[in-house]
């Protein structure tokens, strides 16, 4: 679940900096695990980083937004760069990272590189800075197991329901799924869980969103079926929310609350239903298996944990940084309206982790957005 910036940076690089190599076999399944770094050195003088698009912005998207470049100034790692659109989940190559040192993983990329073993437990100790992110962050499930870490927090968000309040304030947020339309749904799996929380607030037996038995997901994909007026849009783009309710051909829609912020400040009659629980994410920096630059590699964990580089990347993108000292500057806007450093903050959200049949998931959500 990646959303980038509804405003300056809304269209992050899509292609990569340099093309993203053929990959090697996956690490098989149920592989040894291998032991964390006990140390690293000053570093290997290069470090090959697959990035989420606009996660790790080196001025070629914008010549004033860069925080690759002061990485190297101050480490020597010369940074080579790929970018791909996590999508339904696809990295280039297929499962294996390949010759890349780092990635950046949403939950769902997360859980199957750690299950793959294509990804290192993490030595935190040896990243600086990691102590002041929030532990809420820092232990969520999508990144830890078998009390190891495989994952720094990045950067976090919240799904919302948001209506045009000149069409109607909807009733609650099931109307998001069986209410009139127009309304615009992320193109995700995962927002079968918006669906199952929902039944969760009606009184069904759910525990987790993310975590649903075959009758549960079956309810939840009833409930997203149930509405045949087809006036539904599966959005990728974040931008496409914007546009939605910016020319008022949106009624309701998923979306985040930085959507809310830019829509407002552009005198758009937006508002999000209050209240929780909802759902939400966080993506995270891993280090594959075997990185051939491996104490690059942490120089590159401590730098993406530091307020300095969190801080761009949660202006540019419009999502929350993990670490709460970076909200000074251009991202104090949207650490507002995250809430970031309330300790509120995380009440009431559901985080993101890979389900356990989450084959299942992408197969049911193919069904509904492009069956």
């Amino acid at each position: 679940m990646v959303a980038a910036t509804p405003g300056t940076g809304a269209t992050t690089a899509k292609t990569s900096v340099s093309a993203s190599p053929k990959a090697s076999s996956p690490a098989p399944s149920g592989s040894a695990t291998p032991t964390p770094m006990a140390s690293h050195g000053p570093g290997e003088g290069a470090l090959r980083v697959l990035a989420i698009s606009g996660y790790a912005e080196w001025g070629g998207t914008d010549p004033t937004v860069n925080w690759v470049k002061p990485f190297e100034e101050q480490t020597g790692c010369k940074v080579s760069l790929s970018f791909y659109d996590p999508g339904l989940e696809a990295t280039p190559g297929g499962a294996s990272l390949g010759p890349f040192d780092v990635v950046s993983a949403t939950p769902e990329i997360a859980g199957r590189l750690i299950d793959e073993g294509t990804v290192a437990p993490i030595n935190t100790a040896l990243v600086e800075g990691y102590e002041k992110i929030p532990t809420h962050l820092r232990e969520l499930p999508a990144y830890t197991e078998d009390d190891q870490v495989y994952g720094v927090p990045y950067l976090w968000g919240v799904d919302e329901v948001l209506y045009d309040a000149t069409k109607g304030r909807p009733k609650d947020e099931g109307a998001l799924f069986t209410g009139k339309g127009p309304v615009l749904l992320r193109d995700d799996p995962l927002t079968i869980a918006d669906a199952a929380l929902v039944l969760k607030r009606r009184g069904a037996d759910i525990k987790d969103p993310f975590d649903l038995t075959p009758s549960q997901l079956d309810k939840a994909v009833d409930l997203i079926t149930s509405n045949k007026s087809g006036e539904r849009t599966f959005w990728r783009d974040p931008i496409d929310v914007v546009e939605g309710f910016a020319s008022g051909s949106a009624r309701l829609a998923q979306g985040t609350p930085y959507h809310l912020d830019v829509l407002k400040s552009g005198n758009k009659p937006v508002e999000a239903l209050d209240g929780r629980p909802l759902t939400g994410w966080s993506d995270s920096w891993m280090v594959a298996a075997g990185a051939a630059h491996p104490s690059c590699a942490y120089q590159w964990l401590e730098w993406t944990a530091s307020a300095q580089a969190q801080g761009p990347a949660a202006a540019w993108t419009g999502l929350a940084p993990a670490n709460p000292a970076a909200c000074t500057g251009d991202a104090k806007r949207v650490c507002v309206d995250y809430h970031v450093g309330d300790p509120a903050a995380f009440k009431g959200v559901y985080f993101a982790a890979r389900p356990g049949d989450y084959p299942q998931w992408a197969e049911r959500w193919t069904q509904i957005a492009h069956g």
